[in-house]
């Protein structure tokens, strides 16, 4: 695989530090002590593997891996992009490992997973973003007997023409591509990346498989208003996108972006209402929400809805 030059953000960006509110009760969480985490953490460094779990430092890390539960993280631990809420690390990415397909579906099988979900660092480097990673590790999983489910947790593949329709065709079971937060903010808190581009993304996973099942998540509390969540679940809907995560964001370190406001659960559930009304199949709305938190079962959740759609049609 050739590779440019182009990355859109390579050096750490220094920013002030930025001290968030005290966290509210409801979205304290315990740390991974678990005899299950620790086998997890092992597993993973034999393997040579990442997981977003650690990498972005997320807060039920503790909860998935008690449970075997983890999101793959392909392409290396280092991040083109310098996304002011992200915690994977910055900078220029080291070579890919050609042998992480493989090394992953080793692991899948091992940890007995009945739904996988892989995501990636941005890989502006590279010719085709690391679509053919993701294919690659695709098809190394779909060779496993029993096959898992796959859920796929893509990077905007912007400026890398045919790449999302490369991986789109592996079909995976579930494509989801985060627009993280409303377009107004993406100056300051997604820089490397345009709203209208991914959004635009998602709509075409659709358009070159029909079937699948498409997923986008934001985070709230960085200061966005309440009709712009509404916009972004109304622009999501017109690019017929089924599933919608919305969680709280919690600021990773000091140098991070800061929190505006803690959510509270009822807002969210009040989202989650909203977000039914609009048309989507699935809607999770929590404090604690991720991406990949509850895939496993919100994918048959996901399956049972369109199939009572089906029916009423």
């Amino acid at each position: 695989m050739s590779e440019t030059t182009q990355i859109r953000h390579p050096e750490k960006i220094h920013r002030p530090d930025n001290p968030s509110p005290r966290k509210p009760e409801w979205i304290r969480v315990k740390a991974p002590t678990s005899s299950e985490a620790a086998e997890v953490r092992q597993l993973m460094r034999s393997k040579n593997l990442h997981t977003v779990c650690e990498e972005a430092a997320c807060p039920n890390i503790g909860e998935c891996w008690k449970h075997r539960h983890a999101s793959f993280m392909i392409l290396g631990d280092t991040c083109t992009r310098a996304c002011a809420f992200c915690n994977v690390r910055t900078g220029k990415p080291g070579a890919v490992d050609m042998a992480e397909p493989e090394n992953l579906a080793q692991s899948v099988k091992s940890m007995g997973l009945a739904h996988v979900v892989i995501t990636s660092v941005d890989r502006d480097d590279l010719e085709d973003g690391g679509a053919f990673q993701f294919v690659a590790c695709i098809e190394r999983i779909r060779a496993l007997a029993p096959a898992p489910t796959l859920e796929i947790l893509t990077p905007d593949f912007r400026d890398k023409p045919g790449s999302l329709d490369r991986v789109a065709r592996a079909r995976p079971d579930v494509f989801n591509h985060n627009l993280e937060t409303a377009p107004r903010l993406y100056p300051s808190i997604r820089p490397g990346a345009r709203y209208f581009e991914s959004l635009r993304l998602l709509q075409r996973a659709k358009e070159v498989e029909p079937e699948i099942f498409t997923k986008s998540g934001i985070m709230v509390g960085l200061g966005e208003e309440r009709i712009e969540v509404l916009q972004v679940m109304d622009d999501l809907r017109s690019a017929g996108v089924d599933f919608l995560t919305i969680g709280q964001y919690l600021q990773p370190t000091p140098k991070h972006a800061a929190v505006q406001r803690f959510v509270t659960p009822a807002e969210f559930e009040e989202y989650k209402t909203l977000a039914r009304a609009k048309g989507f199949l699935m809607v999770s709305a929590s404090p604690l929400t991720r991406s990949s938190h509850h895939a496993d079962r919100d994918f048959q959740e996901l399956r049972d809805a369109r199939a009572r759609q089906r029916q009423r049609v």
